[in-house]
Order: C-alpha cells, then sequence, then structure tokens
C-alpha cells in the first residue's frame, strides 16, 4: 500500500517561506492499494497538485474514490480546484459523514454557491456518486474502510483502511477527550480508549497534531489533538508509525523539526517502537505487512454507507437540567437538529417523563446532584430489554473529576465550558448512533398469499422431525456452524420446525434475520451484525444469542412462495465463500424437498 501526502497544514493554507518544507497546504492524502485502487483522503487545497498529477497519468479515465472527513473549508477548498472531478470520463465515489439535514452533496454544494463562487456543483463532469456514511464498516474496491467518529466541533469521521496485509488510519481534526482520575493517578479514561481501539495495531496512524501540550489550555474546545496525546494514543495502541498532521498555520519548519526531534528522543530513550514523522507535502510512504505479524483482515458488510435508516428526526431527547444557560444551550443544539427536545430541571418530573416515554437520547446535567443523577440514569437502564436497547446517557459535568459509580453508568460525558455548536455535534453522533441500527424488515408484496401458503403446510407448532433435524446437523457440520435452523416466517414471529444451538423455538419476527432472508431471491450474507445498520442494535444480537454472522437461503414453495430460510448463525464475524453458498443452497433445496411432502412420508415409501 502507497500512501502520498498533498496537504498537512490545519485550518488556513499557509505557503510561505517558513513553511517549504513541510508544506502549506490543508489536509488531503492519496493511497494506493497494490492492485490500483485509488483512495483520497480529504479534499483541502493540497487536492488541486493532486489532481495535476492524476491527469498527467498515461491510464485514463480516472477511477477513484473520496473520503472527506468533515466538510470545514479546510478539508473541502480544493473540491472546486480538484480537474479530475471535471472530467467527463472520469468516474468517483464522495464519501462524507452522514448530517440530519442535508445530503453530501448539498453539504458540498454549499462553498460552491453563486455568492461564494463563479462555478456551481452542477459543472463537475466527472460521473459521481456521493455517499452519506455513519459508522460502520464498507468496501471500496479491495481496501475495507471502517468509519469512528472523532470529537470535534463538526460531525467528523476518522477511517481506518485495511488492504495488502496493512492497516492505515486517518484521524485528522480530532480532540483528547478529558481524562479520567483514580486515586490521584491520571489514566486515559473510556472515551480515549475507544479511539485507542479505533488505532489498534495499525502500520501507519496519520493523526491530528495541532497543537503543543503547552498551547493547548488556550484552544481547549476548538477539535484539534496536541502531538503528546497522538503519540500516548498510538504507543497504547501498538502503532508502528505515527504521520503528525494537520499543522498550525503559525508553525514553521524549524519548529517541526524540533518537536519530532524532541519526541523521537523520548521515545527512544523508553525503548518504544513507535516512528513519529510530521507529515509533509511530497512525501510518500510504502508500507509492507509486519514481518510475522500474522493478521489477517477480515472482510466486513458494507454497513457504514447511508442506505435505509428510519427517520432519525423522529428520535427525541430527554434532558435534565440543573441551570438556564445549559437548558437554552441544550435547547438551541437539538433545535438545530429537529430533534424532539424534552428539558426538566426536576428529577421527578424526569423519572415521570422517562415512565412514560422512551428518549432516544438521555442527558443529565451533574450541577443536578450525584444522587439525582444515579436515579435518573438507573431508570433508564431499568427500563432496557430486550425489544428496546438502552438509550445512551450523556452527563454533563464541571471538571474532569466524576463519581464511579456514575462513570460506569453513563455512556458519553461533556465538560464544560462547550459552545453549542460543539454539543450539537455530540447530540448528532449519539443520535446517529442510537437506534438507527436495527431495521425492522418490510412485509413482502405477497404477505396474505405467502402466510396462507405456509399455513396450508400445517407444519407450525408441530414436534421436531428427524427429517428435518438431520439436514440442520449436516449443515452445520459441514459448514462449521453452532448455531442451525430451519425458520418458518409466520405473521408476527419466526418459528423453527428444526434448532440446533439455540434453545428457544420462535422469536418475534421484527427480530428475525429472516424476515429479510425472504425477501432476497439469493442466500443473504451478513458477514458482522455489529458493523450492519439492519442488526447492530438488534437484540438478537446485542442480547444472550450474541448473532454475529448470518447466512440464510430461502425456502421456496413450490407454488413460489418464500415461507422461511435454512439458515446458519455463528457468534464470531466471517464470510462464506462461493463454494459455501453453492453448499447451503443444496441443503436448502433438501429442506424444501420435505417441506413439499405430507408429515410422516418419507423419501421410501413416497417412491413406492
Amino acid at each position: 500500500m502507497r500512501v502520498c501526502f498533498w496537504g498537512t497544514r490545519g485550518s488556513l493554507a499557509k505557503p510561505g517561506p517558513n513553511t517549504i518544507r513541510y508544506g502549506g497546504n490543508t489536509s488531503c492524502v492519496e493511497l494506493r492499494s497494490n492492485s490500483g485502487t485509488l483512495l483520497v483522503i480529504d479534499c483541502g487545497t493540497g487536492a488541486h497538485n493532486l489532481g495535476q498529477s492524476l491527469l498527467a497519468e498515461p491510464e485514463q479515465p480516472i477511477r477513484g474514490h473520496m473520503l472527506i472527513s468533515h466538510t470545514h473549508w479546510d478539508h473541502i477548498q480544493g473540491i472546486p480546484f480538484f480537474d479530475p472531478l471535471f472530467e467527463p470520463d472520469n468516474q468517483w465515489d464522495i464519501y462524507a459523514p452522514h448530517n440530519l439535514g442535508q445530503s453530501v452533496r448539498d453539504t458540498l454544494a454549499g462553498q460552491m454557491q453563486y455568492n461564494y463562487f463563479p462555478v456551481t456543483i452542477e459543472a463537475l463532469g466527472a460521473k459521481i456518486a456521493y455517499h452519506d456514511l455513519v459508522e460502520g464498516t464498507f468496501e471500496v474496491g479491495d481496501i475495507s474502510v471502517k468509519t469512528q467518529y472523532l470529537n470535534h466541533p463538526a460531525l467528523t469521521m476518522g477511517y481506518r483502511l485495511e488492504c495488502d496485509g496493512v492497516a492505515v488510519v486517518y484521524a485528522c481534526d480530532h480532540e483528547q477527550f478529558p481524562r479520567e482520575h483514580s486515586n490521584g493517578s491520571s489514566i486515559l479514561g473510556a472515551q480515549n480508549m475507544r479511539h485507542v481501539e479505533f488505532l489498534r495495531d495499525a502500520d501507519l496512524v496519520i493523526h491530528d497534531a495541532q497543537y503543543t501540550e503547552s498551547e493547548y489550555h488556550k484552544k481547549a474546545g476548538w477539535g484539534h489533538s496536541t502531538h503528546e496525546y497522538a503519540v500516548e494514543v498510538c504507543r497504547a495502541a501498538n502503532v508502528k508509525q505515527l504521520a503528525l498532521t494537520h499543522h498550525d498555520p503559525l508553525r514553521t519548519d524549524d519548529e517541526m523539526d524540533e518537536i519530532v526531534s524532541r519526541i523521537n528522543d523520548d521515545l527512544e530513550a523508553d525503548g518504544a517502537g513507535l516512528r513519529v514523522f510530521g507529515a509533509a507535502e511530497g512525501a510518500e510512504i510504502t508500507l509492507q505487512p509486519r514481518p510475522g505479524s500474522g493478521r489477517r483482515l477480515a472482510n466486513r458488510w458494507s454497513s457504514a454507507v447511508q442506505s435505509v435508516v428510519p427517520a432519525v428526526t423522529e428520535q427525541s431527547v430527554l434532558l435534565a437540567a440543573a441551570d438556564t444557560a445549559t437548558r437554552e444551550s441544550i435547547e438551541a443544539a437539538a433545535a438545530a437538529e429537529n430533534l424532539q427536545l424534552a428539558a426538566h430541571t426536576d428529577t421527578a418530573a424526569v423519572l415521570e417523563s422517562l415512565a412514560s416515554d422512551s428518549p432516544t437520547l438521555v442527558i443529565i446535567d451533574g450541577r443536578i446532584g450525584n444522587d439525582n443523577a444515579l436515579a435518573i440514569c438507573h431508570k433508564v437502564k431499568e427500563q432496557a430489554s430486550e425489544a428496546k436497547p438502552q438509550a445512551p446517557i450523556v452527563l454533563i459535568v464541571d471538571d474532569e473529576k466524576t463519581p464511579r459509580q456514575l462513570a460506569e453508568l453513563c455512556t458519553d460525558r461533556i465538560v464544560r465550558p462547550f459552545s453549542t455548536e460543539y454539543v450539537r455535534t455530540r447530540i448528532r453522533a449519539w443520535t446517529m448512533r442510537s437506534r438507527s441500527r436495527w431495521i425492522r424488515a418490510r412485509h413482502p408484496d405477497n404477505e396474505e398469499q405467502r402466510l396462507a401458503a405456509l399455513h396450508a403446510l400445517q407444519i407450525l407448532d408441530t414436534h421436531p422431525e428427524e427429517r428435518f433435524d438431520a439436514i440442520v446437523r449436516q449443515a452445520a457440520s459441514a459448514l462449521d456452524v453452532p448455531i442451525a435452523l430451519v425458520s418458518l416466517v409466520d405473521r408476527d414471529r419466526q418459528w423453527f420446525k428444526s434448532c440446533l444451538g439455540l434453545d428457544v423455538r420462535e422469536t418475534p419476527r421484527d427480530m428475525a434475520f429472516c424476515a429479510h432472508a425472504i425477501l432476497e431471491d439469493d442466500v443473504m450474507v451478513v458477514p458482522d451484525t455489529f458493523v450492519d445498520p439492519r442488526f447492530a442494535d438488534n437484540p438478537l444480537v446485542t442480547g444472550d444469542v450474541r448473532v454475529r454472522f448470518y447466512a440464510g437461503c430461502p425456502l421456496r414453495l413450490p407454488d413460489g412462495h418464500l415461507v422461511g430460510t435454512l439458515c446458519m448463525i455463528d457468534s464470531r464475524p466471517r464470510q462464506f465463500d462461493a463454494a459455501q453458498i453453492k453448499l447451503l443452497k443444496k441443503f436448502a433445496r433438501s429442506v424444501e424437498a420435505e417441506l413439499a411432502r405430507k408429515p410422516g412420508v418419507t423419501q421410501s415409501n413416497q417412491s413406492s
């Protein structure tokens, strides 16, 4: 995998005699897999030179993919000057975080409106497809892309790219979360550790490092990290190389040299294996797999691409606020996102509201007191069930010290002071994560006829039969799965005629993976449910069953109706190859043959 830097400056382009070596153009990185998949990450002013370089290559037209971390100007300013987007024969896919009010295309078109620019987005002549993203994973050519929200005043995506046996993480415009304190010692805490896991074992991390530790106290809340923090999280994540990027506009080349030299001296003194360098325009890195690492990069379902998601704006926020300023700030943020907000200053009113409503997100102002905050947290937790996942709880605090019991119950924290724009971004991130990732299957167009055909079999709620159980055992053994089912999709449930590896005989239909599978003409495979927006928050995924992998082949009756599936389930993510899918279909045809026979009639006596 090859990585090339075309723009490394943060906030504002700053060309000049003091920024020659590290560069003055804003964020833009080119990445290419060994097979030639072209990926552009961010499109700041550095994209102009990249575009000229791409057009000079002999192989035309260009097929490319662009990942936008967020739509602040320094990350999209290059789009109107990126010439490959104007060539009619070129083809581009542009990905960016999903916004509640606007599509990616509309957001990017904003900077090209008549008042700001002489050319509109309609002038881009290439074939362009725009994709809205949430947290999850998708495929770009042979590159697996994992997305995760970063901590920035605008909704911002970090990207983890895996291909050719290596992993690269781009985490630009990310601010370190407040640390948690225990027994007087500073630790990273849960929020920073989630970021560490995103970076885990990467061969290269390109990380925001706009400030030094001494500068940060004046810039807290601006959405950027320190050099020291970038090094710390990369060390905790066992990263091989760290490229410091998003250099402050006032940072000179000589100052960057001093910072990098000091960091590497300290790392060498500690015996750390991390290599740190400052990202510089024109620098190119070729990455090879770590010798003996044994890592295998898993295939993943294309779940981060926002295609079918319930209306997030229909979700609600419940606020327990202790003072007027906090309430007004949260109200403004929720209103900007078109979210319903119920705000209360009295704890009893909050508890009463929880008893009658199920909010998408609960925000608690810590100033109401620890006992009151704990009471609300416990109430939220009590209301959670398999059919109704717990709402995230965000705690607003005045400092970094949070009582352990309260910290364990809360999902996230916001430390004062904060701006309305900042809290708006955090609310958006949590509402995007919440409940939008469990989609109930629609009913087939021929639902009543399908149900009539199913009921005519007179097989529902009958005793287990060896003729079905034998097929299920053979299929589970051949395909190496712990759970295998013959599932029949009834009006309000899925019922298992044969069930290997589960203690239940039925589940509600709205939880059923098979209810989705009967809408397909072919085998439906979900390699990793955790990152599939249809199933990530499904109780069969989050509960005791822990479904991580699913493959279901629809069962078709002779009259053509799809009544259920033969499905294979595993508690670990995996993939079926073409031979395994063919084998699953073969077993499903055997189940169909049994369904077509009358109960009690075996193959031998039928043929006689």
